[in-house]
């Protein structure tokens, strides 16, 4: 979309000049011939946005040799921010739940072949929210605003969608997985996709993976 654009146009002015590279939902990969990349979604919840939801977000990750070290998410509507660094505790943590039963869950909308897996933990949860921007549900489930954010096996997430909460979510105390176990990595190669899982306890995580994989 059109908005967009407007945001990684101004992030690849800045990149360009501090030399580091860019892994983009919309350009994808930039090479500046640095160890560093900044993996980014311009905009998360471009649809939201377009239309006037105000639901969406900037997200930020900056990679070493591969590995996440930092991370920025900025709540375009409200200006809320959350900052992270790899190992470094945060100010806000997870609320601490280890069970699905009476858990708040942010879900990703139920698509083809999901729709039994979905209403599995609609039925078991306390509350279900589809708000349609995984960057910023994960940052609730960071800040213990909701217990947990998960795909039910869509395969919807490339790694921008996720880059952020891998730094965000352990450093206040929750997890970030994928729903079949696989690794996350930050690669050029953007046909890459996972099911994330962002929940506040690995419990909790597993437990919400048991009901999607097993019934």
């Amino acid at each position: 979309m059109r908005v967009d654009r407007i945001v990684e146009d101004a992030i690849l002015e800045s990149i360009h000049r501090s030399r580091v590279n860019l892994l983009s939902e919309e350009a994808g990969f930039v090479d500046n011939g640095s160890s560093t990349t900044l993996v980014i979604d311009p905009v998360d919840g471009s649809a939201n946005a377009a239309f006037g939801v105000p639901l969406s977000c900037f997200a930020g990750a900056l990679v070493e040799d591969g590995t996440a070290k930092e991370a920025l998410t900025t709540w375009f509507d409200t200006g809320r921010a959350w900052h992270a660094r790899a190992g470094v505790p945060t100010s806000f943590r997870t609320t601490g739940r280890t069970t699905l039963k009476g858990a708040s869950v942010c879900l990703m909308r139920p698509k083809t072949g999901t729709q039994d897996a979905w209403l599995r933990i609609a039925n078991s949860a306390d509350r279900i929210r589809v708000l349609c921007t995984t960057c910023l549900e994960t940052m609730l489930v960071a800040e213990g605003t909701v217990d947990a954010f998960i795909d039910p096996g869509s395969d919807t997430h490339r790694i921008m969608d996720l880059a952020t909460a891998l730094v965000t979510v352990p450093a206040a105390g929750g997890v970030l997985v994928d729903l079949h176990g696989r690794p996350f990595h930050f690669e050029p190669d953007l046909t890459h996709r996972w099911s994330g899982v962002a929940a506040a306890t690995p419990q909790l995580a597993e437990e919400l993976i048991a009901t999607v994989l097993n019934g």
